[in-house]
Order: structure tokens, then sequence, then C-alpha cells
């Protein structure tokens, strides 16, 4: 076919694997961030991403409305990612990516952040790991008590995703909630798996 500047149109006859649209520019932080939202316009849970402490210490005004930082530190370690209510319940969780198809690093999460997780469940709040694979596009809420034990029993570096499929709970991807982790929670409330 020849268009009107007088080029002719490029055809291949490669063949290409179908490119995944499904979960196209979000990553699990924003997915968690709109669910939470959705979460509490329906007046179902108040869930809040907490914000990173820092101690701003150079700033530029070049303008009123282009305030730039130039430098700022952490003031204290960060805990985790998500903290909330949800019927009567304290809730607490870290979330995380994982490109890995066969295991999760514990070097992504932090130990002051794991005895965080661990003493909100030892004050009766519930706290978990939320971990996606991103490439196995699979999403798994693990529980603090799995967590510990996982930790307690193994000398690895790594979580396997077997640990994962057997003491997890899988996060099925939903349209609005997008991570309805909520449905997991209410399994824990009422004591199943």
């Amino acid at each position: 076919m020849n268009y009107p500047n007088g080029l002719k149109k490029k055809t291949t006859n490669t063949f290409s694997t179908p490119v995944s649209h499904k979960n196209r520019g979000m990553n699990l932080e924003e997915e968690l961030n709109n669910t939470n939202q959705y979460y509490r316009d329906i007046d179902k849970a108040y869930i809040y991403k907490k914000p990173t402490p820092i101690q701003i210490t150079k700033v530029d005004y070049p303008s009123r409305d282009k305030t730039i930082i130039k430098e700022a530190f952490f003031t204290i370690p960060s805990t985790t990612d998500y903290n909330g209510i949800y019927k009567g319940y304290y809730i607490d969780f870290e979330a995380k990516e994982s490109k890995s198809n066969t295991s999760f690093a514990l070097s992504n999460i932090h130990p002051h952040q794991i005895k965080h997780l661990q003493n909100i469940e030892r004050h009766k709040g519930i706290s978990f790991l939320i971990v996606r694979f991103t490439s196995l596009n699979e999403t798994y809420l693990l529980t603090t008590d799995k967590l510990t034990s996982f930790l307690d029993n193994n000398d690895r570096k790594s979580i396997p995703l077997d640990y994962f499929k057997e003491n997890a709970y899988p996060i099925k991807d939903g349209y609005n909630p997008r991570v309805d982790y909520l449905k997991i929670v209410d399994q824990l409330i009422g004591g199943t798996k």
C-alpha cells in the first residue's frame, strides 16, 4: 500500500508474544492507594499510606508555586507503608514487589519493619506483608505470624514462592477495588485458614 507521500508501508512477518496490557502503568503502591481511597469513599475502612519522615534542610524558592527541596534527610527509620482502622481493628502492613519468579528477597524488608509488624501483632492489631511477584502478576498477603515462623525456622535470605503459595493468601486482581485485601482481613478476623 502506498501512502499519499509516496512511502510504502513496511510489512513484517515476525511473530511476537502478545503484550499484556494488564496493570500497565500501575504498580502495587498505586493500586493499594487507589484501593484504600475506594474503601474510604464507601466508608468501609480508613487506611492510609504513611508519609516518610524527613527533615528538610535546604529549599529553593524560584517562585511561590515552584518550591524545590534541595536537601533533606530521614529523621527516623520509617516503619511500614500503611496503617488504619477496619471494623474496630488496627491494621498495619508493608507492601513490596519482587521481580523474581521464584522468591522474595528478605533484603527488601528491614529488620526494624519486621519488628514493628511483630509488635503490632503482639498488641492484637492485624499486621501483614503484601508481596507482588510482578513478572508472574501474583499478589499474596502473608500474615506476620507466618512471616515470623519462616524467619525462625529458616536460614535462607529469601522466602520461596512456594512458601507464599502454601502459607499466604492469594489476592486476586479486581476492578474496584483493585487489590481487595480486606476480603482476607475478614477471614483473619473470622479465624479461618
